[in-house]
């Protein structure tokens, strides 16, 4: 099974095929605006993680879905990482999952059905782990493998964690080291295996998020396609303050800095730069500090603004400056 190289198949990999955060936000500006529906407490105002509808009271749906070509080459491993970042979306809400559907996109003619199997048997382990149910879904033929779950989860409508809600004089944590991006290039251009990374990214942000409910901590994202910069503009601009970021304090992965400087930075990590750019006080960090930085997560950790047991702080929010990002 792990003679195949997954990784051939796709132009992209993982959560840095995603469309560009410019071209993203462009394209949903049109959408008609959701503010006008009190049921529905989380939509598209501010690019959360998922969208939020009221149940009742004390209780609300948390629905997603995110789905990407392969990130690594092993079968099971990577169905293991599409679930774990799936999921990852309901946990950064601060809600609990409790259904997901598979989303299986596979060119027939090339790759077996036995490697199939292992990227929806990776999955399913990966949703049993997290206590949340997976049957079912959807499939179609296509040129690029791709896969993906759905998820249905539940959440508090009064302690939903969520991009506006931060405010000055919070610190902000960081749950799991960067790196897993340049790694994953790495990984793509040389058939290396980085046990490191995968372990990250299988692990769930389960144990994290509920940590976070129960310190009160109602401001916070997962740190995926758009980088760490790019998550922490998006909820500083969100919450009208702005981030700042001790990066000495970042955590990264062995290696991280090393596949960086043999450019092994993927065109999603770079993007993610140029989008950031005009918003971010970088400092005298040098452009592998601010790629590393930028550089597009797979199955990251949450971005918190607040302090919960084993998560590494890593900045504060302080009221909007000149810029919504500072580099110190």
């Amino acid at each position: 099974m792990t003679s195949v190289r997954m990784t051939r198949y796709a132009r992209g990999g993982g959560c840095a095929c995603k469309i560009p955060p410019g071209e993203l936000e462009s394209l949903v500006a049109g959408l008609p605006d959701s503010s006008g529906d009190a049921e529905l407490l989380v939509g598209l105002d501010h690019g959360d993680d998922a969208a939020v509808v009221r149940l009742d009271g004390d209780r609300a749906i948390v629905a997603t879905a995110d789905f990407f070509t392969p990130v690594v080459d092993d079968p099971y491993d990577w169905g293991r990482i599409a679930a774990c970042n799936a999921l990852s979306d309901v946990y950064a809400m601060g809600g609990t999952p409790l259904v997901g559907v598979n989303l299986l996109a596979w060119p027939r003619d090339l790759l077996s059905m036995e490697l199939a199997r292992e990227v929806l048997r990776g999955g399913l382990d990966m949703a049993r782990e997290a206590g949340c149910h997976l049957a079912g879904g959807h499939s179609v033929d296509d040129a690029e493998p791709k896969y993906g779950v759905a998820v249905t989860g539940i959440v508090d409508p009064e302690r939903i964690i969520a991009l506006h809600r931060g405010a000055p004089g919070v610190p902000l944590s960081l749950t799991k080291p960067l790196g897993v991006g340049v790694l994953n290039t790495r990984h793509k251009a040389t058939g290396e295996v980085f046990d490191q990374a995968v372990a990250v990214m299988t692990t769930l942000n389960r144990d994290a998020a509920r940590a976070a409910v129960a310190n009160g901590v109602v401001c916070g994202t997962d740190v995926t396609g758009f980088g760490l910069l790019g998550h922490a503009y998006k909820l500083a601009r969100a919450s009208g303050v702005t981030a700042v970021i001790d990066v000495a304090a970042v955590p990264f992965l062995d290696g991280a800095r090393e596949a960086a400087e043999a450019d092994h930075v993927s065109g999603g990590s770079r993007r993610n730069l140029e989008w950031v750019r005009p918003h971010v006080d970088f400092g005298a960090w040098d452009e592998i500090d601010r790629l590393l930085l930028a550089d597009a997560q797979t199955s990251g950790g949450l971005l918190l603004a607040g302090e919960i047991p084993g998560a590494r702080v890593i900045g504060e929010l302080v009221p909007r400056t000149e810029h919504a990002l500072l580099l110190r």
